[in-house]
């Protein structure tokens, strides 16, 4: 069964742009690798620059794949260097009754 996820990443200083590119390879290579579905992402900017992501894995068993996978795993470590994931409740925008976000491409 479909497993959607929101994921928040904090650009680590002078990373921002780093992160921004690495945004638009996340879903290709994890949809190459045969782990996630069709689904498009969505991807958002926090007013503290945090980028907040939303999207799909295949299976529970696919985000178990991912962590035995060569190609993921020199993703995450690109990620690592840009960024930090934090818990969507730090983010201001999570206290809102309609969170708002400014898109992003």
């Amino acid at each position: 069964m479909e497993h959607i996820v929101i994921v928040a990443y904090k650009p680590k200083p002078g990373k921002t742009n780093a992160l921004k590119q690495l945004m638009k390879t996340h879903l290709p290579i994890l949809r190459q690798e045969g782990l996630v579905t069709n689904r498009e992402s969505i991807m958002m900017e926090a007013e503290d620059g945090t980028i907040v992501e939303v999207f799909e894995w295949l299976s529970d068993e696919a985000i178990q794949q991912a962590h035995k996978n060569p190609e993921v795993i020199k993703m995450w470590g690109q990620y690592a260097e840009a960024c930090d994931y934090v818990p969507l409740n730090t983010l201001n925008e999570a206290n809102a009754m309609f969170a708002g976000f400014k898109p992003l491409d």
